[in-house]
């Protein structure tokens, strides 16, 4: 076996499904520049060959992708790359999703799914500098690109102090404009905490990602320009959409 099919080699006790591993290593392929935009993929048969697999789970690996948008199927041709660039999304002293991305995607936009007042968890409350238990108003959004969904978060505020960010959310569709209703013009992330996982249910849905995906999750917090925390947040992204850029904080 050579290096690079050792390299690609199968977990078949990992407890991610063979189809699902194979995918990645597809999707790493691309992402490596493996493969042109427009790049035919290898017949079925030299997949299946090349990763120690029948056809039926390389097929299964394929028609994953072609749903998740990275590859094109066309009958008696074969299978072809249509990956666009995964996003790059800086994490920086000022993170802010537009700002962001903005040069890499012609429309960006924050949607509210969900918001609600409960009691703050131990690591909440810290994040904040509350006490455990205080009711904080929490936010689920989902950041889109381009129409397709790049983000998906939860941020939890102090609710004595952002009374209605809620409806300023809904309205602004966007954070900063929001904080900025409550006199927060500025803001700093203080902390960030990176870590992968595989998607669970409310990722799959969100984020419209198939069963073994895996996303990016940061846990931050952010803060005004003299220190007080004003948000705790926890984001997942779509490894095989974005990248995430480390800067200085």
């Amino acid at each position: 076996m050579s290096e690079r099919q050792q390299a690609d080699s199968i977990e078949r006790r990992s407890g991610v499904s063979l189809w699902r591993q194979i995918a990645d290593r597809i999707l790493q392929s691309i992402a490596a520049g493996d493969f042109a935009e427009n790049a035919a993929l290898p017949p079925e048969v030299a997949l299946a060959e090349h990763y120690g697999v029948n056809r039926h789970t390389v097929r299964s690996a394929i028609s994953a992708l072609v749903q998740e948008g990275v590859l094109r199927a066309e009958q008696g041709r074969g299978t072809f790359v249509l990956s666009r660039k995964r996003l790059s999304y800086p994490i920086g002293a000022r993170t802010r999703f537009s700002t962001g991305l903005q040069g890499q995607t012609s429309e960006r936009h924050i949607v509210l799914l969900a918001s609600s007042v409960e009691p703050a968890s131990q690591r909440v409350a810290e994040g904040l500098g509350l006490a455990r238990g205080a009711e904080v108003i929490r936010l689920e959004t989902r950041g889109e690109a381009d129409g397709r969904p790049v983000s998906r978060a939860a941020g939890w505020f102090d609710a004595r102090r952002f009374v209605g960010i809620d409806k300023a959310m809904a309205q602004t569709g966007s954070i900063t404009a929001s904080l900025a209703r409550f006199g927060i013009d500025d803001y700093l992330r203080q902390s960030t905490v990176l870590s992968a996982r595989h998607a669970d249910a409310a990722d799959l849905a969100d984020l419209d990602l198939q069963p073994g995906a895996i996303v990016l999750v940061t846990v931050a917090v952010n803060v005004t320009p003299d220190g007080q925390p004003i948000q705790f947040s926890e984001s997942r992204f779509p490894a095989e959409r974005v990248e995430l850029k480390l800067s200085a904080l």
